[in-house]
């Protein structure tokens, strides 16, 4: 079951490799992917590493939100769905983090829990 909670962290992270893997950045594409195994190993720092891996992927998806609009509106394309699509992917990739605020998460990677 705790998969199924992991899933959004997990395609944020895919997604993220694949965007850097257009790019043609093979490095990141490997850092990045094998990142998410680290989920495997239930330690806190864990949690850390990939809540920062997905903050700034949201970031690299408004940071590539903003230049692809600018090119479009540069040459009078039509750029709303980009940046309603890439403006969704960067949100659901920063909110993707706080599937490690869920008590069951809390619990397999051993993090303090606050007071219910």
């Amino acid at each position: 079951m705790n998969f199924v909670r992991l899933v959004p962290a997990i395609l944020s992270i895919l997604l993220l490799a694949a965007h850097f893997y257009r790019a043609g950045n093979l490095l990141l594409v490997i850092v990045i992917a094998s990142t998410s195994l680290l989920l495997f190993i239930k330690s806190p720092f864990v949690v850390r590493v990939i809540q920062v891996e997905l903050l700034l992927g949201g970031l690299e998806w408004v940071r590539t939100l903003i230049r692809l609009v600018n090119i479009r509106q540069t040459h009078n394309l039509p750029w709303e769905r980009l940046a309603i699509i890439l403006g969704i992917v960067a949100a659901f990739t920063i909110m993707s983090a706080l599937v490690f605020n869920l008590k069951a998460m809390k619990t397999r990677y051993n993090i303090a829990h606050d007071a219910d």
